[in-house]
């Protein structure tokens, strides 16, 4: 039987992926855990916890090996090969999502775009050419697209999401501000910096500097 990972671990494994590429980018070659949890703002016992979930990486008195672990980590979160994205909503946001640059060296590439404006289809950005929302479902399936990317208004997102489920597509980012639903096989993230601004609001109003 397959041993349960809780979700919070998971979400913590980019975070140490990207320090521990720091890491290697600085020539550094053993990390203890306390160490790490300084650099993560997280106990030392924390980080043993969560590491231990997927095998036994550090060695008594040297610690981790961090060129190792960060393999061995990249693996488990599939960083290891390169997945097909496809953008479905090209105004601002979408355009600002396709132009951004730090995909590709993570192993992450944009191979379709899809918008229902006509002044919008047909048009190259970032080297990917726009496709109309009519052609969603059968250009997702040819061109294998692995996750993609919602950043369509809220009122159509649920739309596009059901789209995008139809044409097999099992992980989806949503940026449109709405609670979306999909089947229990797909993976669903929101991102919805509001929610987020909201949640530090909460802190900032029981400050005594802002009360």
């Amino acid at each position: 039987m397959q041993r349960q990972i809780p979700e919070v671990v998971v979400s913590r494994l980019p975070m140490y992926v990207r320090g521990l590429a720091e890491l290697h980018q600085d020539d550094i070659d053993f990390i203890n855990s306390k160490d790490l949890g300084h650099r993560f703002g997280m106990s030392p016992d924390q980080i043993r916890k969560d590491l231990s979930y997927f095998g036994k990486f550090g060695r008594q008195g040297r610690g981790y090996n961090v060129a190792l672990l960060l393999s061995e980590l990249r693996q488990i979160l599939g960083l290891d090969r390169q997945w097909c994205m496809a953008i479905v909503g090209v105004g601002r946001l979408g355009r600002a999502i396709m132009d951004y640059k730090g995909f590709v060296p993570r192993g992450f590439k944009i191979v379709a775009a899809f918008d229902k404006e006509r002044n919008v289809i047909g048009k190259r950005v970032s080297g990917v050419v726009i496709q109309d929302m009519a052609e969603l479902e059968t250009a997702v399936r040819d061109k294998k697209v692995d996750i993609a990317v919602v950043a369509v208004p809220s009122t159509e997102a649920q739309e596009v999401i059901d789209k995008l489920v139809r044409s097999g597509i099992k992980s989806i980012l949503n940026y449109a501000p709405v609670y979306a639903y999909v089947p229990k096989d797909v993976r669903l993230e929101a991102i919805d910096p509001v929610l987020a601004l909201q949640g530090m609001t909460y802190y900032l109003a029981r400050s005594q500097d802002y009360r």
